[in-house]
């Protein structure tokens, strides 16, 4: 009969070889492909940069990355696939913006906490966009149309709760508007549903509109930045320059599991150095109209802690719910 001191050690053992087993895998790491959760659909900012990132790494990692689509409750989904993965490696996110605003009101468990940052790789602002038929040139235009009828004004956004949500109740509460706000499962969606005349605007970040603005079919209003976007947005005014004091924004980077071994997280963060900072990326990003921003892992963390306090001031002012 074995006596309870031979089952601990055994039981000791069996997770010291265990741990043993994991490291030496790490110490390999990567020997088969990974997986990247975008936390959005197939064409929008988030997917765009995913697969920018991936092209880019292919010179600075041993093993392809693999874009996966994982759209749906304003980025939840995804995140939360990511935060419960196991932690070796092979699945890492993409994370949003939205990050820093859903956990506040209670969209999902999934905290800040719940992962390890890698690297920042963007940052855009929010912007209005409208079809270029509307009758609005302007954003003094368009707002007055929304005082005029209140709630009559459809806006689409990436999902409730959604930075670009959040950005249409914050311009609401600083022009003393109001809206309907219409959620899709991402950027894209809302963009095509703009185009369709199905909505009367959209919120969403200049890169996702630009190749329609470009094309004439759209016109952007107003850009949420403390200064003008270069390119086919020059001419485009800031909110701050019309009078109105808003800046809001969203960032993506790379994330992995909380938990996954720091010889992982080393080599990660040096393919995201060199993928991050490659000609080919800042390009491509450029092309679409996505605002390159590389941050080391740290810097990338304590931005996401400022911002998850920023939204939670803007968010106590508001009812979500609209």
């Amino acid at each position: 009969m074995r006596t309870h001191h031979s089952i601990l050690s055994s039981l000791t053992l069996a997770a010291s070889l265990a741990l043993g087993s994991f490291a030496a895998h790490a110490a390999d790491y990567p020997t088969k492909p990974v997986e990247l959760i975008a936390s959005a659909a197939a064409g929008g900012g988030t997917d765009n940069m995913a697969r920018a990132f991936t092209e880019a790494a292919r010179k600075h990692f041993p093993q392809p990355i693999v874009v996966v689509n994982r759209p749906g409750a304003a980025s939840s989904i995804g995140f939360t696939e990511v935060a419960n993965a196991k932690p070796d490696g092979y699945k890492l996110g993409i994370i949003t913006v939205n990050l820093a605003i859903l956990p506040a009101l209670n969209l999902t468990k999934v905290t800040v906490e719940d992962y390890i940052y890698i690297a920042r790789l963007n940052n855009d602002p929010s912007a209005i966009t409208v079809r270029a038929d509307a009758p609005w040139k302007t954003i003094e235009e368009f707002l007055a149309e929304a005082r005029k009828n209140p709630g009559k004004l459809q806006v689409g956004n990436a999902g409730i709760g959604d930075a670009w949500h959040v950005a249409a109740l914050a311009l609401e509460e600083k022009t003393k508007t109001s809206f309907n706000h219409v959620p899709y499962q991402g950027g894209n969606p809302a963009v095509l549903s703009l185009l369709g005349g199905h909505v009367d605007a959209v919120t969403v970040s200049p890169g996702e509109v630009a190749q329609h603005v470009a094309a004439g079919k759209l016109r952007m209003l107003a850009v949420m930045a403390d200064q003008r976007m270069p390119g086919v947005f020059a001419q485009t005014p800031t909110f701050k320059e019309r009078g109105i004091d808003l800046t809001v924004g969203a960032w993506r980077g790379l994330v992995a599991p909380k938990g996954t071994p720091d010889v992982v997280v080393k080599t990660l963060k040096e393919m995201a150095r060199k993928a991050g900072n490659e000609a080919s990326f800042r390009e491509t990003l450029e092309k679409t109209n996505l605002g390159w921003s590389y941050g080391e892992g740290d810097v990338f963390l304590k931005q996401i802690l400022g911002d998850r306090e920023m939204f939670k001031g803007i968010l106590a002012k508001l009812d979500i719910n609209k």
